[in-house]
Parts: structure tokens; C-alpha cells; sequence
């Protein structure tokens, strides 16, 4: 019963997707590890595949309205795509089973990532709940230096997702809308394609490390593609605003649940 409610919110997992450009990975790994009794690890890579071929989906969509920034997708997308691969091929693998003792507290490589992933979660959240009024402050800088900072952002953003599996929306969302300085919407529009890159180029890297159930992969990617279509749907009626608050408090809870459910239980 419980793998049927973790097929269930496969599609909700194209949803968030589809309707605020990001979320698909702070759903698809607790799903997966959860519900579903995938190992965290393993958890990750399904994840990057599956957010990745379905946020690719949704960009389709964003991409006939024109609410897709290239350049942005170029300067972000760019480090980010080598810094997931390179990080998902050989720092996720050398990292040791078990990391440390404190005490009867045992910190082994699936609590460390499930605890980075939802520190990630509670981190980025707060820059979208925040009132937005450092954005007209981002529109002042330079040109070349708002272009260095967007790299910059994306590379760190490609090594941290990379350790989690996610696909970085999360994290995107905030670096388009507040350094990049684009309207909500078109941050979801260029979050999707951005993501669908680096997330399916850094799956590539976990292919070879990794017995991979594809029948499972397959079956629980399409049901997420079915819910991207949804929420894109449902993002052409929302405003842009209310979306980015919406989607801070969605991250604030759920990382605070992870956190809650690897130090608690």
C-alpha cells in the first residue's frame, strides 16, 4: 500500500515541477527512500533522471511562450552541468559508508545526504519567503559582474545538488529570480531547461556505479511527466508572487520534515 502512494505522488512530483520550476527532487528522493524503499543513495540517482527527462518536458512547454532566458541558461546551465557530472562520477562514490560516531548517534553516507539535502531545503527557502526587495537591488549590478555571479552560483549549485541528486530548483529558483533578476515566471520557464540538462548529464555519471531498475525508472518517470503537464497548467493561472512565496514555504516544510525524520527516528 505504501509503494501504491509513492507511485501516486510520482505524479505530484511533475506537478510541483510544472507549476513552480522546481520541487521535483525535495518529493521524488523522500518519496523514493520513504515510501517507495529505495537506499538514499540509489535515491538520488533515480531522482536526477527522473526530475531530469521531466523537467525536459516542461521546459517544451515554457519554451512555445517564450519563457525561457538562453543566455541565463547558457552562464547558469554551463558550470553547473560539469560540476553535477564530475561530482555524481567521483566525489558521491569516494565518499565512505560511514562517516562518524557521536556518542550512540551513527552518521553513516545516506544520513549525511538526507541531512545536506534538507539543510539545502530550509537554506533556500528563506530567500523566497523573504520580502523581495533586493531584487531591484540585483538589476543595479554590472553587467559583466552579474554575469560572473550567475556562473559563480551555478557552480556551486551543480557540486550541492550533485551530493544530493537533486535537480536544483530549489536552489535555481532563488539565484534567477533575486541575482539574475527575472520575473518569477520566466525563472521557472529557464529552471526547467536548465535543470533537464544537468540533472540527465549528471545521472549519466551514477549509470556505470549503479545496478539501475529501468522498468521501475521508466514506469515512475512517466507518471511524473503526466503531472508536469498539470501543473504547468495551473502556473499560466497563479500569479507570479504568490508562486514564489508558496513554493518557500512548500521547501521550509519539507526539509524540516526530513530533518525531523533522520535525527528524530
Amino acid at each position: 500500500m505504501i509503494e501504491v502512494i509513492g507511485y501516486l505522488l510520482a505524479v505530484l512530483i511533475g506537478v510541483s515541477l510544472g507549476l513552480i520550476g522546481g520541487g521535483g527532487s525535495t518529493l521524488a528522493v523522500p518519496v523514493l527512500v520513504y515510501l517507495v524503499g529505495i537506499p538514499p543513495v540509489l535515491a538520488t540517482a533515480y531522482s536526477l533522471f527522473i526530475v531530469g527527462i521531466s523537467s525536459f518536458v516542461g521546459s517544451m512547454r515554457y519554451t512555445s511562450k517564450g519563457m525561457v532566458d538562453y543566455k541565463t541558461v547558457a552562464l547558469f546551465g554551463t558550470p553547473s552541468v560539469i560540476a553535477v557530472f564530475l561530482t555524481r562520477k567521483f566525489l558521491v562514490p569516494a565518499i565512505p559508508e560511514e562517516i562518524a560516531q557521536f556518542g550512540n548517534l551513527e552518521v553513516s553516507k545516506d544520513m549525511l545526504l538526507m541531512i545536506l539535502f534538507a539543510l539545502l531545503m530550509v537554506f533556500a527557502s528563506y530567500s523566497m519567503i523573504k520580502p523581495s526587495k533586493n531584487e531591484a537591488k540585483s538589476k543595479k549590478v554590472s553587467n559583466l559582474k552579474l554575469a560572473f555571479i550567475v556562473m559563480a552560483e551555478g557552480l556551486v549549485v551543480g557540486v550541492l545538488t550533485g551530493l544530493v541528486g537533486a535537480g536544483g530548483g530549489f536552489l535555481i529558483i532563488p539565484a534567477l529570480v533575486l541575482f539574475a533578476g527575472l520575473p518569477m515566471k520566466r525563472a521557472i520557464g529557464t529552471s526547467l531547461l536548465i535543470i533537464s540538462v544537468k540533472s540527465t548529464l549528471g545521472f549519466l555519471g551514477d549509470v556505470s556505479n549503479y545496478d539501475i531498475d529501468w522498468i521501475f525508472l521508466v514506469a515512475f518517470t512517466l507518471l511524473a511527466i503526466g503531472g508536469i503537464f498539470i501543473g504547468s497548467s495551473l502556473a499560466t493561472r497563479i500569479d507570479g508572487k504568490k508562486l514564489k512565496v508558496g513554493f518557500g514555504w512548500f521547501i521550509l516544510i519539507m526539509g524540516a520534515a526530513i530533518l525531523g525524520t533522520e535525527l528524530l527516528f
